[in-house]
């Protein structure tokens, strides 16, 4: 979206579509439908990282992104029927994560579609919910128990791997492998004389964000998975991301995550340390000339970042809340130099959805740790599920910290869902009835499974 009223309909006019991702997409369907639940989200994910997100068929105005035809294929499977060994198609069964969540999307959609009174617009959401929900739905299925989180942290840290090696060589020739494929700019950015790499994404800033928050999740292969040499490819992988992209915002989602792990030994005075934390930003706000949200314009650790932009961003949006509570706004791009431009996952999902959306975005936060929050109480001197759990906050933390700078728009949307989908699994097991905790002895210092013993009895993107 440029600075102009948002047009849909745009983007590719005919198909992009190389022969390698076609035969790849072909192969990834057929293996996502035949291969054991275990590890299907494999192919999945492979091709979701190593295909430029806007490879696609272009039909009549309609594009059918690759991506988008997968995630089809795979909800395929998971509504065609129910695995008689399995009670719930999604581990734990429906929570309040899903409902947050969906009742998010479909929120955007409607706001959109209600603020542009246009038939393309009503297809741009149609694209969206099925990119969103779909490919949230389909990891919901796919990963329902501890085990599955190891596998995809694995699978994610080979990626994390190989997205690293081609950012290398994207720096190092200015030439990036995936450009190749189409659908993705073949020479990098440069800001400031520096090359900002971005492999197959849209943009540097969601290649780093995405390798930087995936860190946490491949302590934890090294922690409880006992998969040292996976973590240590995904944490070089993940390192690599980060540092090539050139860019604030993956650095400070990298150094949240270590911050995060690194409070390991407060887990259980958080309640006070959010108060302190509070009591903090209340006490800067007293003091401070520029509102408080400001403090994010002094942070550039590149040398190039529009950290100022960042919080003039945050700025205006808080100073118009008028002018897009109720179905989100087309005029944010009148608010300020380049407030077009919103790298804010907050900020672009008030936009587009107004403040109902915002607050469930901000509810699937919230529910996500809470679940968290009352596993770990459950779980409390069981060291190595504490750890587990802990991990998957510190990874949600992550992201939380990332948002303030990036906008999540392609293929990063999958990243967020893989950890979703890992919070409610990792959690799905401990969070029973409490007649089942306490035929295992309570609730305090109780060694319940990570897993379940008993399986039966926006911001817009312009191609949508």
């Amino acid at each position: 979206m440029g600075p102009d009223r948002p047009k849909f309909g745009g983007g590719a006019s005919e198909t992009l579509l190389h022969p390698f991702v076609l035969v790849a997409m072909i192969i990834t369907i057929v293996l996502l439908l035949l291969l054991p639940r275990r590890i299907a989200a494999f192919p999945l994910l492979f091709m979701t990282f190593l295909a430029p997100n806007t490879q696609q068929f272009y039909f009549a105005g309609i594009h059918l992104f690759v991506l988008r035809i997968v995630i089809l294929a795979g909800l395929a499977r998971v509504f065609s029927g129910k695995d008689p060994s399995e009670t719930s198609r999604f581990a734990g069964g429906w929570n309040s994560i899903d409902t947050a969540f969906s009742i998010c999307v479909l929120i955007e959609a409607v706001a959109v579609v209600l603020l542009n009174h246009d038939g393309q617009a009503l297809v741009n959401q149609v694209g969206f919910v099925w990119d969103m929900l779909g490919g949230y739905l389909l990891l919901r299925y796919l990963v329902r128990d501890e085990n599955d989180i190891y596998r995809v942290t694995k699978c994610m840290a080979i990626l994390s791997l190989l997205l690293g090696i081609a950012m290398i060589i994207e720096w190092q020739t200015m030439e990036n492998v995936f450009g190749l494929l189409g659908g993705v700019r073949s020479i990098p950015e440069i800001r400031e004389g520096k090359v900002r790499s971005q492999a197959v994404f849209q943009h540097s800033l969601l290649a780093g964000t995405v390798g930087a928050t995936l860190l946490p999740l491949f302590v934890l292969l090294w922690t409880n998975a006992k998969a040292k040499t996976f973590a240590v490819i995904g944490a070089i992988g993940s390192t690599t991301m980060m540092l090539t992209s050139n860019s604030s915002t993956p650095l400070l989602a990298y150094a949240a995550g270590i911050f995060a792990i690194c409070f390991w030994p407060f887990r259980k005075v958080m309640r006070k340390i959010r108060y302190g934390i509070v009591a903090g930003l209340i006490a800067l706000s007293l003091v401070m000339k520029a509102p408080v949200w400001f403090i994010i314009a002094h942070i550039d650790l590149t040398g190039s970042s529009s950290s100022y932009h960042r919080a003039a961003l945050v700025d205006v949006f808080i100073r118009n809340f008028s002018d897009w509570w109720l179905i989100g706004t087309n005029n944010a791009e009148n608010w300020g130099w380049d407030m077009w431009d919103v790298q804010n996952q907050y900020v672009s999902v008030g936009e587009a959805g107004g403040l109902a959306a915002f607050i469930f975005f901000i509810a699937v936060i919230s529910r996500s740790f809470g679940r968290i929050g009352d596993a770990r109480k459950i779980v409390d001197g069981n060291i190595s599920q504490e750890r587990f759990l802990w991990l998957l906050g510190a990874a949600l933390f992550s992201n939380i910290v990332g948002y303030f700078g990036v906008n999540y728009f392609d293929q990063s949307r999958m990243a967020w869902f893989v950890i979703l989908t890992a919070i409610s699994a990792g959690t799905s097991g401990i969070l029973k009835k409490p007649e089942d905790i306490a035929s295992r002895g309570g609730i305090k210092g109780a060694k319940l499974p990570l897993k379940s013993q008993s399986s039966p009895p926006r911001h817009l993107n312009l191609n949508y």
